[in-house]
């Protein structure tokens, strides 16, 4: 399989084509979801209750989305890596370029962030330090606690 980037991702948009994704928070199922022929990995800040048994992402720490991170990393195979950031990494454009440097250093190939528009300037300047971000916008799980 050919290994997938961000230049994949548009290609696919351009033709009107779908791509997969599927979260992962280990080598064990990166590898498993690369050998299924899926495009895009996720290392989700949902390992605070899939794995960690807490019952919101809130608790994640950038310590361990980077260890699922570098977990993730050593199984992904052709399957490009993208990595939360977690709760309050937002809240400054300094602790987003710090937070997205951790990950990017970890194996993330591609940022997704939650938010709205008050990031723009963050998302501006990780882009223009050559961070690949996805922005999750509207409505997002850190928003919906109950």
């Amino acid at each position: 399989m050919k290994t997938v980037t961000l230049s994949t991702l548009q290609a696919y948009k351009q033709a009107g084509e779908t791509f997969s994704c599927l979260t992962a928070y280990d080598a064990s199922f990166a590898h498993a979801a690369s050998q299924a022929g899926i495009d895009v990995l996720l290392v989700g800040d949902s390992l605070g209750m899939v794995l960690q048994g807490h019952n919101s992402t809130l608790p994640v720490t950038i310590d361990d989305i980077a260890y699922h991170t570098r977990c993730a990393a050593r199984g992904k195979g052709h399957s490009l890596l993208m990595v939360d950031l977690p709760f309050m990494s937002n809240a400054t454009t300094e602790r987003m370029l710090e937070d997205a440097g951790v990950v990017m250093r970890a194996g993330a190939e591609l940022v997704k962030l939650e938010g709205e528009a008050w990031m723009a300037d963050g998302i501006r300047e990780l882009t223009r330090r050559g961070v690949p971000v996805c922005a999750h916008l509207g409505l997002t799980p850190k928003r919906c606690i109950s």
